[in-house]
């Protein structure tokens, strides 16, 4: 997608250096775009952790690359290669613990490294399978929003033409994968189509992703967006002013639990008390094919000061950070929140729109679960 109108991913190999790996610290946007390098693997664990990348495509991404730069600093003793690899996994994995894509991404670099005769071979594995995460993702969001797109035609047509109003949460655009987005791929697709359409951007607190990310993603892109409080959703569908909701997922169950942004859960709620649809758009690296249960997602616990400060542009156009209420002030900030598969209308995947039913998710994946 574009910044400035100038394509862009947010990941990718430096082509003049493929062990530089370039990121957006999207810590910074919409205010400032900033590029940085990752060398090492204490700086790849460090932009995940510390939310330089956010999103679970995104984290996926950039776990593959991570694992890629520890391959570089890694023994060339095959055994202790191996040894060295294994522990930088345990720490990379625990960097954000719900998104399903960081583990997924890891446990295929180390799959895929299994069969190499040498350490130059691993790593130059590391580095195919890291790039190739990194396209699959881009792929399969740009699936994503060919499948989603005949939902929106759908409702534009008994709409006779007027723009579509899409409720999203947090941000699932091509800032939070390496391109297209999950929740924003079907509204790019419509666009693209010639449907107007038009995006209620919940703010998302504490990180605000999206008021910062999504309506200036949106912005770039020439998408009609309003931005409004996390709050003001209910308000909205009770008055006929919504269509629709998409948002992504950072886990999602085999049994259709959805785990996303704090705040979703309730919009799935007041979604099936007044009738409206309710979908979650996710590539299937994002799908747990081993647990159960949602209530078994482990929900990422978060720094109080996330909640009791915020970031923002001052008058001398300068980046800072201002309290918001007393010093001393208590703050619970849980990151996640599941919506359970009975509220979930659809699941928006690569492969097509499927029910959040074990049975149908299990049956459209019966060939594999991310091949393309």
């Amino acid at each position: 997608m574009k910044i400035n109108g100038i394509p862009h991913r947010t990941i990718w190999p430096n082509p003049k250096n493929p062990r530089e790996i370039c990121i957006i610290d999207q810590r910074l946007l919409p205010h400032k775009v900033s590029i940085e390098t990752l060398v090492t693997k204490e700086q790849a664990t460090k932009a995940i952790k510390d939310m330089y990348v956010r999103g679970a495509g995104l984290i996926g991404a950039t776990a593959g690359f991570g694992m890629y730069l520890a391959s570089i600093s890694a023994p060339d003793n095959l055994a202790e290669f191996d040894a060295y690899m294994a522990g930088y996994a345990r720490i990379l994995n625990n960097s954000r613990p719900t998104a399903r894509n960081l583990k997924w991404a890891i446990d295929r670099i180390i799959r895929a490294m299994a069969g190499a005769e040498n350490s130059d071979d691993k790593r130059r594995i590391a580095f195919a399978t890291a790039s190739e995460i990194a396209d699959e993702d881009a792929e399969f969001c740009r699936r994503i929003g060919e499948h989603g797109l005949g939902l929106i035609q759908k409702i534009s047509e008994k709409k006779k033409g007027q723009p579509v109003n899409i409720l999203t949460h947090c941000n699932a655009g091509w800032l939070a994968f390496v391109d297209y987005g999950s929740a924003t791929a079907p509204i790019y697709a419509a666009r693209n189509a010639g449907i107007p359409v038009h995006v209620w951007v919940d703010e998302t607190r504490p990180w605000n992703q999206g008021a910062r990310l999504t309506a200036w993603e949106l912005q770039q892109e020439g998408i009609a967006n309003t931005l409004i409080c996390d709050n003001t959703g209910g308000h909205l569908m009770q008055h006929g002013l919504v269509d629709m909701i998409i948002v992504g997922s950072d886990r999602t169950t085999h049994t259709g639990d959805v785990a996303n942004k704090i705040g979703t859960y309730l919009k799935a709620v007041a979604a099936k008390d007044n009738n409206i649809p309710f979908y979650v758009a996710l590539p299937s690296s994002t799908i747990d094919w081993e647990l159960d249960k949602g209530h078994d997602i482990p929900i990422e616990q978060r720094e109080e000061e996330e909640i009791t400060s915020v970031m923002g542009l001052n008058d001398e156009g300068q980046i800072t950070t201002v309290q918001l209420c007393a010093p001393g002030t208590r703050a619970a900030n849980y990151g996640f929140d599941v919506t359970p598969a009975r509220l979930v209308t659809g699941l928006i995947t690569e492969r097509g729109v499927v029910a959040a039913e074990k049975e149908k998710i299990h049956g459209l994946f019966a060939q594999g679960q991310t091949a393309l």
